[in-house]
């Protein structure tokens, strides 16, 4: 009797320990990157809800699923972090908010905010975004121009206590609703009229609440302190801030400051080696984004805002001194015939540069840019780098990929497949498993976000599959705005958006925000 009962109890305690999990997904036998390795093993991915729940050679055993995706001879990573993005207007539409553009790369997750523009109201951009829906994975940044507009406008002065203060309480309320950091955009008007020490007090906000300082430096060029200067001034405020820099999209711009990459590398690293924490996004093109006013007026005849500018850029007295300037410009940037127009009210300029429109117009390159400026201006292409130290950025261990996805370039469309096919699969620059890295895990890192970034346990199901032979970018300067191809699945929060290289139509995506925690 009591035998009988024995062989009941343990055919039970069997059964009971062979009941298998129900999970909602498993992506099985692919090649697995897990973002800080640099080889790929063949694993299966287990996902409940969000998460990956497991990472295992023998998923059967233990769990039971009814939508198994067999990967075998697919690549398998972490989904893309991008840290430069200019998405803020898309994600906060209700047309493009799916960001198509940065899925179709593999991008998973965006920061944005960039360059000094990012929001005040933090808290209020989530939850419009998470009301009406995001397609990608979105962090914030608050912008070091927009505070200052908001405390004094667009006045070429330094600020008084009370609106340095003003300054610093934005910034404040900023990190505390969820931003990531600071951005600033010290080329640009209004914050190129910063002194160094304004910069330096609201980066201390931002490093109270672990914050990062994001900076579009001053000069990427010689236009006025000069390239080495500027990465300096970047330095100085993140020492004397107390944070963490990230330089955005770095760069040798310009015939007067190429093949100085190496001088800047040494820099920085002698910097890194004394403890400066550094690090900095690149995008692979050799042509960055911009528009004519920022490109080749000077900053000085901006002070004010457009109407100022106007009666500057009309004024008799002030034109040919603007004008000189503006020549002197164009040549930094390797002439007028190296700025393509890639948007402008007449569309017919459109694919031409400002050499060809001058022509057209029969002006010098000088007058067709003060002709632009007067009517709304103009987005330019400005091919402005050489590929040494394009790829001598691009090995060093601290640059991550980024974007700085604009209108008008192709790196909006096609930075990640880009640099896969260019710089990975045909020129070997790096190994697959590096570029993997220094697309995710490193750049989660470098921006404090813990749950993404990496294929592990416990992590957002943020995940990428595709053939790196078959992945291209297909936008091009003269047709910007191209998908790129070759991602085959792309999984955000656990749920497919992309299967079989089409877009599902779901928005899966959700806002990433700093866990508030004020550093003693």
């Amino acid at each position: 009797m009591y035998k009988i009962t024995l062989l009941l109890l343990l055919a039970l305690l069997t059964q009971c320990n062979s009941k298998k999990t129900q999970v909602d997904l498993v992506l099985s036998g692919g090649n697995v990157y897990d973002g800080i390795a640099e080889d790929a093993t063949v694993k299966d991915i287990v996902i409940q809800g969000d998460s990956i729940i497991a990472i295992t050679s023998d998923w059967q055993e233990k769990y039971s699923c009814g939508n198994v995706i067999n990967l075998q001879g697919y690549t398998v990573s972490p989904g893309f972090i991008d840290p430069h993005t200019h998405a803020f207007d898309d994600l906060s539409s209700t047309t493009n908010n799916a960001n198509l553009n940065f899925l179709k790369q593999g991008v998973t997750t965006v920061i944005t905010g960039n360059d000094g523009g990012g929001p005040v109201k933090v808290a209020e951009t989530f939850a419009k975004w998470q009301d009406q829906g995001i397609g990608i994975n979105a962090g914030l940044l608050v912008g070091h121009g927009t505070v200052r507009k908001l405390a004094m406008g667009l006045r070429d002065e330094k600020p008084t206590e009370e609106a340095l203060n003003t300054m610093k309480m934005f910034v404040k309320q900023a990190m505390e609703e969820g931003a990531l950091g600071l951005s600033s955009g010290l080329y640009y008007s209004p914050g190129s009229f910063a002194q160094t020490e304004e910069v330096i007090e609201l980066a201390k906000v931002a490093s109270a609440y672990n914050g990062i300082y994001d900076t579009h430096m001053r000069d990427e060029s010689s236009y006025n302190i000069g390239l080495k200067a500027a990465v300096e001034e970047a330095v100085e405020i993140a020492v004397k801030g107390n944070i963490p820099l990230q330089i955005s999209h770095i760069k040798c711009l310009g015939t007067d400051v190429w093949n100085t990459s190496s001088d800047l590398i040494n820099y920085i690293d002698s910097c890194r080696n004394a403890g400066v924490n550094i690090t900095a996004n690149q995008y692979p093109y050799n042509a960055s984004g911009t528009n004519v006013i920022s490109a080749i007026f000077p900053r000085w005849s901006q002070a004010g805002g457009p109407d100022a500018f106007l009666q500057r850029i009309h004024d008799p007295a002030q034109r040919p001194k603007i004008y000189k300037e503006i020549t002197e410009n164009i040549r930094k940037r390797g002439g007028a015939s190296s700025l393509l127009i890639t948007r402008y009210k007449d569309a017919s300029l459109v694919k031409h540069n400002l050499q060809e429109v001058a022509d057209i117009w029969q002006l010098t390159p000088e007058e067709a840019a003060f002709r632009i400026a007067e009517n709304g201006n103009a987005r330019l292409a400005s091919f402005n780098m050489i590929e040494e130290d394009i790829t001598n950025f691009m090995k060093q261990d601290w640059v991550v990929t980024g974007s700085d996805g604009s209108t008008g370039h192709p790196r909006k469309f096609g930075t990640f497949p880009r640099k896969m096919q260019k710089y990975i699969m045909d020129e070997k620059v790096m190994s697959m498993g590096e570029f993997i890295n220094k697309s995710s895990a490193k750049t989660a890192k470098i921006f404090g976000i813990t749950d993404r970034g990496k294929l592990a346990k416990g992590y957002k199901a943020d995940i990428i599959v595709f053939k790196p032979e078959e992945v291209a970018e297909k936008a091009t300067f003269q047709e910007p705005e191209l998908y790129a191809e070759g991602i085959q699945y792309l999984i955000i929060n656990g749920k497919i958006a992309i299967k079989e290289g089409e877009y599902t139509g779901i928005l899966a995506g959700e806002t990433i925000k700093k866990q508030v925690a004020l550093v003693n």
